[in-house]
């Protein structure tokens, strides 16, 4: 049995390029409906094998942010995406990314300042 004493350490910048890899291809999943339940932080901190803790500190060390901040950034980016498809209803969106179309509403509000709706109508009406 050899045993190895050295302790791989990954640089801050290759964490945060892993921790976006496996978010955005966890969100493709969710949107393609191979999941519908949401990781949390520590289900990508065991992906990566490093601990949730470490993981977060490294994200919030090298953005900023707190790691859910960065998972609703992405997720009202695709949301966003999604509404500009009008052959999508606002409940499609929801349901595409798991939510009821209620809170959806609640949640993109909060995150945008206004309803899915009042988005929906303001891009279409500038692109007429």
């Amino acid at each position: 049995h050899i045993h190895m004493t050295t302790k791989i350490t990954i640089r801050p910048d290759e964490i945060m390029a892993e921790f976006l890899k496996e978010l955005d291809k966890h969100l493709e999943d969710i949107v393609s409906g191979k999941t519908d339940t949401y990781f949390e932080i520590k289900d990508i901190a065991k992906i990566l094998h490093i601990h949730p803790t470490h993981l977060s500190n490294t994200i919030r060390q090298t953005t900023g942010k707190a790691p859910c901040d960065i998972c609703n950034e992405k997720t009202i980016a695709i949301a966003v995406n999604l509404l500009e498809n009008p052959e999508l209803t606002i409940s499609e969106v929801a349901y595409k990314l798991t939510y009821e179309p209620t809170n959806f509403t609640k949640y993109f509000k909060k995150h945008t300042g206004q309803t899915p709706s009042v988005f929906r109508k303001s891009k279409l009406s500038e692109t007429v």
